[in-house]
């Protein structure tokens, strides 16, 4: 998995600090730039975020450029509709020569399972290319591939809309595959703005899980989300 953070709103923090202000006070926005410093923008948007103001982290924006992830995984990231999103088109693109795919962890560590695993995949490979050889198009060739077919995308979300995907996908009980790409996205995120992504994660690093009976033992810990390097 490969996840590029290529774009973002210049002084994140600085801006949910104005869209706050702004609703009381009688000045303009070209002021309020000028007078808030790095102490009462902090202050503000920990205020902000604490009061549940999410409205203010919608004015601020990521993009990021994501690779080496299975049509598994945005299958169910694209449920996430406040969101803008590109994939490599597998009605366009040919997979002629090769078809990369990801292999689950549970299925790589059983040496039985993986070489099944590698062998239907190969075997699938070998018929799409035999009926791209014999002329059926692309967009009616590809509907044997799999969910585990590697595929690429440009995603785009506010910070409101991440702050909710890092509740629901860095948790223990969201999919492995997503939880991962949300746990890298969260560390690139809090480089950039990190007094508004710092109580970002699961609802039991901020209180009580909400999942009852199906909790898991080992939740994670607010360390597992430090900004990267």
């Amino acid at each position: 998995m490969k996840v590029n953070l290529i774009k973002y709103t210049q002084e994140p923090e600085k801006m949910v600090a104005v869209a706050a202000r702004l609703c009381y006070s009688p000045v303009g926005v070209d002021e309020l730039m000028d007078e808030l410093g790095d102490e009462d923008v902090n202050k503000l948007v920990r205020f902000v975020i604490k009061s549940g103001h999410h409205s203010t982290t919608e004015h601020i924006n990521f993009t990021f450029a994501i690779e080496g992830v299975s049509r598994a995984l945005t299958h169910q990231l694209v449920r996430h509709r406040i969101a803008s999103y590109n994939q490599q088109s597998q009605r366009y693109v040919k997979f002629k020569d090769n078809l990369e795919y990801i292999t689950p962890p549970s299925i790589e560590k059983d040496k039985d399972s993986r070489e099944k695993f590698n062998k239907l995949i190969l075997n699938i490979h070998n018929l799409y290319k035999e009926f791209l050889g014999s002329g059926i198009e692309a967009e009616d060739a590809r509907y044997i591939l799999p969910n585990a077919a590697e595929t690429k995308m440009i995603v785009t979300m506010n910070g409101r809309e991440l702050l909710h995907f890092f509740t629901v996908r860095c948790c223990n009980r969201a999919q492995w595959e997503i939880r991962e790409l949300a746990t890298r996205m969260l560390k690139l995120v809090k480089k950039i703005a990190p007094v508004v992504f710092e109580k970002a994660g699961p609802n039991c690093l901020r209180g009580l899980c909400p999942e009852g009976k199906f909790k898991c033992e080992s939740p994670p810990k607010a360390s597992d989300f430090d900004a990267c390097g």
